[in-house]
């Protein structure tokens, strides 16, 4: 039997809690795979009045899946209340992403799916990593470099070269060495998790018009190019640099399976734009499959019975389909 999907809420006073009880109603419409919640069990009764049922552990899922949502309880969080976040609803969202990670990482969870979390709450309480995906990394003993961030819609997937820093900082921290790694994680990602055989990317440039051969910048000619040309001494399929502002309309999309960005808002504000309800972000280079919803934890609509349960769904889907992909290319290669 195919293990069960692990799902940290994410932070209790944001929609985590409700997108996930939302999914598991739904369940059936989608042909949702079994998954149970981590997380305290309040913070699913404060915004939803359906059944949910507490399991001691992941093997117990099945049993309870088809009547209630199956929930291990970490119980951190105190006083919960819906848009009121606290220290208290922090440490709740880190240990439950701590102890779902643990799962997935033992097999015991088929792959981890994480709700939204408040970074600036988790910082609070001392949290050192610029967000869920680093720290999923350095639990799983993969560096920062070797791992990237990808975000996915039913006909664009985006992976940006550096994700959380000041606009001002992006520039500095561009190397070939560093687009290389990304692209390399990329195409083995595609391979695997996505079953494209040769996989097509494409590279945006960091300056306006990829730096009009110099004119407008030179990080295209000094950094991006180079790192292009050794991605296809490798054999990988490569173009680029693009002009960013004409790479993400339906003929360009068709070209590549993967658009790499220099920077965070590059990527994605194009996969937000066309698909800000169902995009997901899938963490790639790590030895489990992890997606998460690609949105934050909206404490603006909390608890108000409005938030839209589809990007959550979408990356459950991913998740099992994912892990699905992954275990039949491994067998394949055994």
């Amino acid at each position: 039997m195919t293990a069960p999907l692990a799902i940290a809420l994410g932070d209790p006073a944001g929609i985590g809690p409700e997108i996930t009880a939302k999914a598991w109603a739904r369940r059936g419409d989608f042909a949702l795979p079994p998954f149970f919640a981590v997380g305290d069990i309040r913070s699913v009764a404060a915004v939803w009045d359906g059944p949910v049922e507490r399991i001691a552990e992941p093997g117990d899922a099945a049993r309870v899946f088809d009547h209630a949502l199956p929930l291990i309880m970490v119980d951190d969080a105190s006083d919960i209340r819906p848009g009121d976040p606290n220290l208290e609803g922090a440490r709740c969202s880190l240990d439950s992403l701590e102890v779902a990670t643990g799962l997935t990482r033992s097999g015991a969870a088929a792959a981890l799916v994480t709700g939204p979390v408040s970074k600036a709450q988790l910082y609070t309480i001392g949290f050192t990593h610029p967000g869920q995906t680093e720290f999923v990394a350095e639990r799983c003993g993969v560096s920062r470099e070797n791992v990237a961030m990808m975000l996915a819609g039913p006909d664009l997937r985006v992976v940006p070269v550096t994700t959380h820093m000041a606009l001002v900082d992006v520039a500095p921290q561009l190397s070939v060495e560093l687009i290389v790694a990304k692209a390399r994680t990329t195409v083995r990602a595609l391979r695997r998790k996505f079953g494209i055989a040769e996989p097509r990317l494409a590279f945006a440039g960091f300056n306006p018009h990829a730096g009009e051969d110099g004119a407008l910048g030179r990080e295209e000619i000094d950094i991006i190019r180079p790192a292009i040309a050794q991605l296809r001494d490798e054999g990988v399929d490569a173009i680029g640099p693009l002009a960013a502002d004409t790479m993400f309309h339906p003929r360009a999309r068709a070209q590549y399976d993967a658009a790499i960005c220099m920077y965070h808002d590059q990527a994605l504000i194009p996969l937000k734009t066309l698909y800000f309800d169902i995009g997901v972000n899938i963490t790639l280079g790590l030895p489990i499959v992890r997606t998460s919803p690609d949105h934050g934890t909206a404490f603006a609509i909390a608890g108000q019975d409005r938030a839209d349960p589809g990007a959550m769904i979408a990356a459950i889907r991913m998740a099992g389909e994912t892990s699905e992909r992954r275990r039949r290319f491994e067998a394949e290669s055994a």
